[in-house]
């Protein structure tokens, strides 16, 4: 038999002390999940055997679904996307130029860096329904105030991530580019953006995925949107239009992540 050498031993204790960790790690995890899980009450078996009924009773009064009104709402459904898809526009052109600021390769200053972090961290910290009650108060009902607050939530989002891919763009041809005596914004055009496009327009498609949801939030505020006539529909308690209404909205959003899913394959 042969005898286990230092290095050997050295690396399976290395191993297991890794290992160790990992599951101390994991533990803590699962730990701080089930006390979060506990505050929230989720273990009150008394609460949820008086709230069944109830639930069972308002999922009785939502079926069958109510679409005589259809027709009403195909106005709703259009403003609903558009907002989704001017929201996306709207984040993009704002994200980018923070992103090659918040990025560390193209950052032109360290000080310009850390602020154009703070100001997605900031965007990002307020959630895109309260932005809407803040614009719906501004500039009135519509779909203008949910376009204003899906693109600025979103900027701190979208910004993030546009960031992290350019700092993930190989150094080489920003080297070579800089060697040649390219200026900051050909370096940028030439050897950044040709490698982070693919991964750009992705983030971009599934932000845009994630408009159309968040915009039927935002017209319960007042934003305008399908939104809108769900929470009407709710107000009056007629909860079997309620069923119709999200069963419209789930169709269209199987739609929307479908073309979704055709325009990432375009793109590969």
């Amino acid at each position: 038999m042969i005898a286990a050498s230092p290095v050997h031993d050295a690396i399976l204790d290395a191993a297991r002390a890794e290992g160790r960790k990992s599951a101390a790690l994991v533990l803590a995890v699962a730990a701080a999940c089930v006390v979060a899980l506990w505050f929230a009450g989720f273990f009150d078996a008394e609460r949820f055997a008086e709230g069944l009924p109830a639930l069972g009773q308002l999922f009785g009064e939502m079926i069958p679904p109510d679409f005589s009104r259809w027709q009403a709402w195909l106005r709703p459904l259009a403003d609903t996307f558009a907002m989704s898809v001017a929201g996306t526009a709207l984040a993009v052109l704002l994200s980018l130029p923070l992103a090659l600021l918040a990025a560390r390769n193209t950052a032109p200053h360290p000080a310009l860096y850390h602020a154009a972090r703070t100001v997605l961290s900031f965007l990002r910290s307020v959630p895109e329904l309260i932005m809407g009650i803040v614009f719906v108060a501004a500039v009135g009902f519509g779909a203008l105030p949910g376009v204003l607050a899906l693109a600025l939530h979103s900027v701190g989002m979208v910004g993030k991530f546009y960031a992290e891919a350019i700092e993930h763009a190989e150094e080489k041809p920003l080297e070579a580019a800089r060697a040649a005596g390219a200026t900051r914004a050909q370096v940028v055009t030439h050897a950044v953006l040709p490698q982070v496009v693919p991964q750009l327009a992705d983030i971009t498609i599934y932000r845009w995925e994630y408009h159309f949801r968040a915009s039927t939030v935002l017209g319960i505020v007042g934003a305008g949107g399908i939104g809108f006539e769900l929470i009407a529909a709710l107000r009056l308690i007629k909860y079997d239009q309620v069923s119709a209404i999200l069963l419209t909205i789930l169709a269209c959003v199987l739609v929307v992540d479908a073309i979704g899913a055709w325009l990432r394959s375009k793109l590969k």
